[in-house]
């Protein structure tokens, strides 16, 4: 369902783009069975703009632990960087799966922070991709 400042138009064509899995984990809703919700990439607190190119669409968990945030630690380097950007990004230059296909690796210092800021790797999540990955479901395929 969408924010009230999201018309239903707008949040089926951001749904529909991200063929209804998260952009940032890409949990799917169908495995998951959880609708999955619009977040702002640059958030409204800090002037982001409800458009199409400022959406993606973020599970609860991912949308929930990013909040108002754009940045984030690398644990490596230490350092500030900023959050992954699904619409400027793209997924398999700052993540990959592991071998077992069941968690969530940042290849880059912006991939990594991502991991830890948003807990791409929570035991829930990293449990339901162990038994989609035993039926054959999971890790999405590169596209």
């Amino acid at each position: 369902m969408p924010a009230s400042d999201i018309s239903d138009t707008l949040y089926e064509f951001v749904r529909a783009r991200a063929k209804g899995c998260c952009e940032y984990c890409l949990t799917s809703e169908e495995l998951s069975g959880t609708r999955c919700q619009v977040d702002h990439i640059i958030p409204r607190s800090r002037q982001g703009t409800t458009t199409a190119d400022n959406l993606s669409l973020a599970c609860p968990a991912c949308n929930g632990h990013k909040h108002a945030r754009m940045r984030a630690i690398d644990p490596e380097s230490g350092a500030e960087v900023p959050l992954f950007d699904p619409r400027r990004q793209r997924w398999h230059d700052h993540f990959a799966w592991s071998t077992d296909g069941i968690q969530v690796t940042g290849l880059t210092p912006t991939g990594r922070a991502t991991v830890v800021a948003l807990k791409m790797n929570d035991p829930l999540i990293v449990g339901a991709r162990a038994l989609w990955v035993g039926v054959g479901a999971h890790p999405p395929r590169e596209e």
